[in-house]
């Protein structure tokens, strides 16, 4: 019988002032029944980091477990520590550079509570944009439930990638903790949620939970560890990074597909290729050339299979990515929704 209900269990590195953001963020009634959790991962800020965790835990209302890795495990890894250390029914992942939108914790917690039998809950969130137009993605029209299976983990995938609000049963992903086939990935969260929903039902929980800032590349000044060189680098969203993160979906559903006989990487295929413009058009400002070049590579991948897909190419090559984003956040703003495709 867990103590907790919630564990806010937050991947810190070498964001010292967006996490205090997101620690001011938490606000909650039932003070008593959550924790954060903070593990750090050997940052070049680390000292910051500490300061602010301490300084936050002494005036703070609460309980805050806070972590300081004697190496750096990796997002992944990471992960695990964070699980590991978790005392808390359910678990809240949530990025160190985003927050909770005001007052919405105490109405997510009483949906968890009605409904003790999922296993995992995807929530609505709001990104804003640089320009600071707010653009919401909500994935249906009201709450949804879902039932087990290969066509649920499916449907559910992309749109659980943002790690922030990331809701899952901590019970239920304890046994794969030891699994370490994706621990270069930074999709590990991803493997829970396809082990999860493959044997318990899950929901969508509509009403947005988490907001994060625009990350249309990463700033100079923020670095990641290198395990090869074993340095701190800057951090780049290169084409190699971005085909290795998709090719990452196809390792764990292959893998699930594997284990239990099913087909839930056509079936995500098709669904990502429908919603592929965040994936196309992050490239987009680095010039046609190098966006035409990474079209090719996802190609290869197999992602090149609706109309839409190439509906994106097109617009984001004849138009740009300043305009096609503001049109694509307007049909949203206008229907209340991501468009149902």
């Amino acid at each position: 019988m867990y103590k907790l209900l919630i564990s806010i269990c937050i991947p810190s590195y070498d964001r010292p002032q967006t996490l205090h953001r997101l620690l001011k963020s938490v606000d909650v009634d039932d003070v008593d029944n959550l924790e954060i959790v903070i593990c750090e991962d050997f940052s070049p800020k680390r000292e910051e980091i500490r300061k602010i965790v301490e300084k936050f835990k002494k005036d703070s209302k609460y309980a805050v477990n806070y972590i300081e890795n004697k190496e750096n495990l990796g997002y992944d890894r990471n992960l695990k520590e964070l699980i590991k250390n978790a005392k808390g029914e359910w678990i809240i992942f949530m990025g160190d550079d985003d927050i909770f939108i005001p007052c919405a914790l105490n109405k997510f917690i009483l949906f968890l509570k009605e409904h003790n039998n999922l296993g995992y809950v995807l929530r609505a969130h709001d990104t804003v944009h640089e320009n600071g137009q707010i653009e919401k993605f909500r994935y249906y029209a009201s709450n949804k439930f879902f039932e087990p299976g290969a066509e649920t983990f499916a449907e559910i995938l992309r749109k659980s990638v943002f790690i922030s609000g990331f809701t899952i049963k901590r019970d239920l992903v304890l046994p794969y903790l030891a699994v370490d086939d994706f621990d270069a990935t930074a999709l590990f969260q991803i493997y829970l949620l396809g082990e999860v929903i493959m044997k318990n039902k899950s929901a969508y929980f509509d009403e947005p939970l988490t907001q994060e800032m625009e990350k249309r590349d990463y700033r100079k000044d923020e670095k990641h560890f290198d395990r090869k060189i074993k340095k701190f680098i800057p951090r780049q969203i290169t084409l190699d990074v971005s085909i290795s993160f998709l090719s990452g979906y196809a390792k764990i559903t292959e893998f699930i597909d594997k284990k239990y006989g099913v087909n839930s990487t056509d079936l995500f295929k098709k669904d990502m290729s429908k919603y592929f413009y965040p994936s196309l058009s992050v490239h987009r400002d680095k010039g046609l050339k190098t966006f035409m070049r990474y079209v090719k590579m996802v190609n290869k991948l197999g992602y090149n299979i609706t109309i839409y897909y190439y509906l994106y190419i097109i617009f984001l090559v004849v138009f740009g990515r300043k305009i096609c984003d503001y049109a694509i956040t307007m049909i949203k703003k206008i229907l209340g929704r991501t468009p149902r495709l």
